[in-house]
């Protein structure tokens, strides 16, 4: 349970990434969430159920010129 005043989105939630960070490994490259998600450097996940969510880093738009 988050123990914050504005709750943290749970880690099934779309807004998962939004949680706040309770602990890191910054010489590892990971950061654990709130909700119990593990958050990877390279942008992939490990959910609390043990699911892996693969690397999804946004893609640059196109611009016109």
């Amino acid at each position: 349970m988050c123990p914050h005043q504005q709750p943290c989105p749970p880690a099934h939630a779309p807004d998962r990434d939004a949680a706040a960070v309770t602990a890191r490994g910054d010489a590892q490259g990971w950061v654990l969430l709130c909700n119990g998600i593990v958050r990877f450097d390279d942008t992939g996940e490990l959910l609390p159920d043990g699911r892996i969510v693969a690397p999804h880093r946004p893609t640059p738009a196109l611009v016109a010129v």
